[in-house]
């Protein structure tokens, strides 16, 4: 049988190379995601400014003991005393701090300073001059200086913490664009003072790291993270790892959709690849093949096929998740240190998976074979009128029920949660339609057949039949219509809903007329009481952005292990916002609901209604601020907001140093009525401190907008790859159910059809498929996006362009109809009696 098989891989290449590309595509896509889960996991980075320390003390970043690891948003620092304690220790040639901070040079924008003592952690050499020794002195990047025109000697202004300092150049270092200033320069110009970021450890001679390693580790103690191999590069970012953190949940939902979409096409083409051979099969049979060799030769065809499909799918899937990464830091959204893992799991995933929807649609399409009487083997083969069993209805109907609790559970969720819930409920209703595909796809084609046949007459008439005759075939044609608008629907329609809700719950907050931001890295709180001072300005208020957590009532228990989990309740994670309470009545939405938001000073906090239950007026609220440190703030105003939109709200003087630069990022500004905004846009930008810059809330909105489209560009490029895959497999599906007519259409040709009226019923054909198809799309959306929209938008519909409707199902059509007809054109081409 095995021989045969191989045989008859030869003798039906349209078939085999339809399942071949569905395969390959397939465990392509599958790895490929697989491969930015384990990157995501992994979230290796190889260090780069600190490549030549083995070992790197930095603060940790990670909360410990809680149920799911959470990552600290801002930096933690350490104190600069630890690094002496680090030199001591046995086996250490060297501990080198390492300072950096943010900057700009005038007119030639933003770089990155350091202290010239951590240049030997790269190591970066000096090109020209000497190293900085002295207040105001200053080596800049040959890269840097090359492209600013700058060199040696020269002098240089420098914006940084919202003033202007000037620097003399004494040497240019190579290979890095960055600046160098001396350390004690760079304790001052980051803002926190005994402070540094990190310490690299250099090895003495002869030196185990590993043995060093924990030396170092029993040396300071808990708290600092003692990292070692592609680990340092978290202490160059802190905010790498909550970045790769978002890959992990979006490559897992798009991985379970590329799956899906794989095992829909796969056992789709596969099957109807297996019954276009139903004759040959029943011809088998008939003149006395056993049910046992048929399976075996037709298991044995499809493992060949698979194998043939999978194996150099991979081998080219870690370049293809490779690219898939690079896409994603070139759009902003991941760091460019991370690096591309993909190990034997997604490897063994993506071709098992692969293996396991082929040969499970060939064993179902053997086992129907091989239990068919000759005779009725002959009979089927002619009609393909093949219903499906209970067993089928009986899992279709549990993913309906499935389908219908996410939905229920979609409504419910936080608006930013929804897509996390709508994502899977979107596979489970596609799964569940695509289970009772032949009970729908027939109940549509019957509820169009009436309209079909009077806009159509003849051709109409006999393409209805031939849809009610041959259930199979209608069906496996419908389901990638099905698959590919359902996706592309549900998907598309998702993202726009969410950026509508972004959108919307930004605008709302805001009610400034006047935004003052800076290009020196912020600006100094007291700027604040400069900006109140310019005639024209009636209210003026500062806003600082960060992230905190409540931390639970009942201190959480370890449990044990190197990441310390807990059985314990889960700190609340929630958006914090340090304001200045004087003028935020004109100039933000936040209304207290109960206390008085003017009592903000001090340690104290504004909480939403939500978070506030079971606290009273007057509470000590156990914080954790974005730097980790611990705090208890006095619970002073609570505030009503949307779900999953609201913020917790802190005296600025209380937030800024806890965040990465200790400045004010911008502050709102109300302007007078009947000012003149033009003169009042010069006193502003001209009221004191560099790189001043003014925008109005239109401006402002629309660089939200843009913040929110490079985190979408992720989505946006998976789903493209999903989508495509669906709709190669719409197409593919579609030529091959056409193709293997052939002897359908030479029968008719026989009896006097043109090759005209055939290509009208099949134009006809494709039309009914892709409504069927398009329909059953636009119903496992409508169930996706209804629920979506009630919990983001507050409406059952969803926010998008409608042109995205017509668009997607056009293009349905368009795809099944012309490769209907182009494949149909190239089969009529030969005689009627050809083969």
């Amino acid at each position: 049988m095995t021989a045969i098989a191989l045989r008859m891989l030869r003798f039906h290449k349209g078939g085999f190379l339809a399942s071949f590309a569905a395969l390959f595509l397939g465990a392509l896509i599958v790895v490929g995601c697989g491969g930015l889960l384990e990157t995501g996991i992994r979230s290796a980075a190889p260090p780069q400014r600190l490549a030549a320390a083995p070992i790197v003390v930095t603060g940790d970043q990670r909360y410990h003991g809680t149920v799911q690891e959470l990552i600290f948003p801002e930096r933690a620092r350490l104190d600069a005393a630890l690094t002496a304690k680090i030199g001591a220790v046995p086996g250490v040639a060297a501990a080198v701090p390492d300072v950096s901070f943010p900057a700009a040079l005038a007119s030639h924008g933003a770089v990155t300073g350091h202290n010239w003592a951590s240049a030997r952690l790269a190591p970066h050499r000096l090109a020209q001059g000497t190293a900085p020794s002295g207040p105001g002195q200053l080596v800049l990047g040959e890269d840097l200086a090359e492209r600013a025109g700058l060199h040696t000697g020269g002098r240089v202004e420098l914006l940084v913490r919202g003033a202007t300092e000037r620097f003399q150049i004494v040497g240019l270092a190579a290979g890095t664009a960055d600046v160098f200033v001396t350390d004690t320069d760079a304790g001052r110009l980051t803002g926190h003072p005994g402070k540094i970021d990190s310490v690299g450890v250099l090895l003495a001679p002869g030196a185990d790291g590993g043995r060093v390693a924990h030396a170092v580790e029993s040396a300071i103690g808990s708290g600092p993270a003692v990292l070692t191999g592609d680990d340092r590069g978290r202490a160059e970012d802190p905010g790498l790892i909550e970045g790769t953190d978002d890959l992990i949940p979006l490559a897992a939902a798009f991985g379970g959709l590329a799956a899906l979409a794989m095992v829909f096409v796969v056992a789709g083409t596969v099957g109807l690849s297996i019954r276009q051979r139903e004759r040959q099969t029943a011809l088998l049979r008939a003149v006395g093949a056993t049910p046992g060799q048929l399976r075996r030769m037709i298991l044995a065809e499809t493992m060949i096929l698979a194998v043939a499909a999978t194996v150099p799918a991979c081998l080219l899937a870690p370049w293809f998740g490779g690219r898939l990464l690079k896409a994603f830091t070139h759009g902003g959204v991941v760091s460019d240190a991370v690096a591309f893992r993909s190990g034997a799991f997604p490897l063994i995933a993506g071709a098992g998976l692969a293996l396991a929807a082929a040969l499970g649609a060939a064993f179902m399409a053997a086992h129907q074979a091989a239990r068919t009487r000759p005779a009725e083997a002959l009979a089927e083969a002619a009609l393909q009128r093949r219903w499906f069993s209970a067993g089928r209805v009986g899992l279709g109907v549990l993913c309906l029920g499935g389908g219908a609790a996410l939905a229920v559970g979609t409504a419910g969720a936080d608006g930013p949660d929804a897509g996390g819930v709508a994502t899977p409920a979107a596979l489970v209703w596609t799964i569940a339609f695509g289970l009772l595909g032949p009970v729908l796809a027939r109940a549509i084609t019957t509820a169009l057949a009436r309209p079909v046949r009077a806009l159509s007459g003849l051709t109409g008439e006999l393409a209805t039949a031939n849809a009610r005759a041959r259930t199979a075939r209608l069906t496996a044609a419908v389901m990638p219509v099905m698959l590919a608008s359902g996706l592309a629907l549900s998907l598309t329609y998702l993202q726009t809903t969410q950026s509508d809700g972004n959108r919307r719950a930004f605008e709302q907050a805001q009610r400034a007329d006047l935004v003052l931001t800076s290009t020196a890295g912020g600006m100094p709180l007291d700027t604040l009481d400069t900006v109140r001072a310019i005639p024209g300005v009636a209210a003026a208020t500062a806003q600082i952005p960060s992230r905190g957590f409540i931390e639970p009532t009942a201190a959480p228990t370890p449990s044990g292990g190197e990441e310390e989990e807990s059985a314990g309740p889960q700190p609340t994670e929630l958006a914090l916002q340090g304001i200045t309470p004087q003028g935020a009545d004109r100039t933000t939405s936040y209304r207290a609901a109960t206390g008085t938001l003017t009592a903000l000073q001090g340690d104290t906090i504004a909480l939403p209604t939500r978070y506030a239950t079971g606290h009273r007026i007057g509470d000590a609220i156990p914080m954790r601020l974005g730097d980790g440190t611990r705090t208890r703030l006095k619970l002073v105003a609570t505030i009503d907001a949307r779900r999953g939109y609201e913020t917790a709200l802190v005296p600025a003087a209380l937030l800024a140093p806890h965040t990465g630069t200790g400045l004010v990022p911008q502050i709102l500004i109300s302007a007078e009525p009947g000012t003149d905004r033009t003169a009042l846009a010069t006193a502003l930008t001209s009221s004191g401190g560099p790189g001043l810059h003014l925008a109005d809330r239109a401006a402002l909105s629309a660089a939200q907008q843009d913040q929110d489209r490079t985190q979408a560009t992720m989505a946006w490029l998976v789903l493209a790859v999903v989508v495509g895959y669906a709709v190669i497999s719409l197409i593919n599906t579609q030529a091959l159910a056409t193709a293997e007519r052939r002897r359908e259409f030479g029968l008719m040709r026989l009896v006097g059809a043109t090759r005209r009226q055939i290509l009208r019923m099949m134009a006809v054909e494709a039309t009914l498929v892709a409504a069927a198809g398009i329909t059953l799309g636009l119903l496992i959306a409508a169930l996706t996006l209804v629920p979506t929209g009630l919990s983001v938008l507050d409406s059952p519909l969803p926010g998008g362009p409608p042109w995205l409707l017509a668009a997607i199902a056009a293009a349905a059509l368009a795809s099944t109809v012309l490769t209907t007809l182009t494949t149909t054109r190239i089969t009529l081409r030969g005689g009627p009696l050809e083969p």
